[in-house]
């Protein structure tokens, strides 16, 4: 209309740069915040295995020193406990990768009437609070007059590491295209080959991290372990009774070196893969 001022909406300017950026590297910027978060703490540990405290106690830098690292074992009982929670883990791996194994197989290629009652079993250690376990193989142990100590630590630990095996494998098993094992049938095959040549090399990765991740929760354990041990120490239990005593800087060496480890196995498995991939 004459005389009417225009009232049109102003032109929306571009963001800048930085704000641009920032949405092109928001995804970026936050994974390497929270990867930065949960390293931390592991950074904290290995700085304070070169510390040379005043008192017992290991919380406040005084000066460097690689004492502790020369003499990992310099403290009385520590690397026995550390051996024996290797031992066990080692063990407790074997056991719960063997049988989860065959129990996800069962579960994944397999109608049977006990089906899904299985399933939602083996979901119940992983879904319950550890001290409720704890508590519940202790009275079992009791009742049937098993003496505490290497033993019931072992079968706790393939316990609870059986579910998350099971669920790795029968993940895995799942997700196998069938015709890939009816092709080897047809190939005159027979059934132990398919399994050793086709079926196990396609489900080795599940096996692979199912076996790892129960390695790591067996020897990180410390509320089933406390409840069923007896008068036995893990490694676990003697970092928490050395906590209340003092700390010594030899738990932060061993903290650092397997932490150490767990980077260089990540890194060789990464390495491996992807030369794996070049060469196919």
């Amino acid at each position: 209309m004459p005389g009417h001022e225009t009232t049109s909406a102003t032109a929306v300017r571009p963001p800048n740069r930085a704000v641009r950026w920032l949405r092109r590297n928001i995804v970026t910027i936050a994974g390497l915040g929270t990867l930065g978060y949960l390293i931390l703490p592991n950074l904290v540990v290995m700085v304070f295995s070169f510390n040379k405290p005043n008192g017992r106690f290991n919380y406040q830098w005084t000066r460097f020193s690689t004492d502790a690292w020369t003499d990992p074992c310099g403290v009385a009982d520590m690397c026995g406990s550390l051996g024996l929670s290797l031992e066990i883990a080692v063990w407790a791996t074997v056991g719960a990768t063997v049988l989860g194994t065959m129990i996800a197989f069962a579960l994944a290629r397999y109608r049977f009437r006990a089906r899904s009652g299985v399933n939602t079993l083996i979901f119940l250690p992983m879904a319950m609070p550890e001290v409720v376990m704890a508590a519940s193989l202790a009275t079992l142990f009791l009742n049937m007059g098993i003496q505490f100590g290497f033993w019931t630590i072992l079968i706790a630990h393939v316990m609870f590491c059986l579910s998350f095996v099971v669920t790795a494998v029968k993940a895995r098993v799942m997700s196998m295209d069938p015709r890939l094992e009816q092709a080897a049938q047809d190939l005159y095959a027979t059934p132990a080959q398919t399994f050793l040549r086709v079926t196990l090399p396609i489900a080795a990765p599940g096996i692979a991290a199912g076996a790892l991740l129960s390695f790591a929760l067996s020897f990180d354990d410390f509320i089933i372990t406390n409840f069923n041990a007896g008068s036995t120490v893990t490694f676990p239990m003697f970092v928490w009774g050395s906590a209340q005593r003092g700390t010594p800087v030899q738990i932060n060496v061993i903290g650092t070196a397997m932490f150490l480890v767990a980077v260089l196995c990540v890194f060789v498995g990464r390495t491996a893969g992807k030369k794996r991939r070049q060469r196919s």
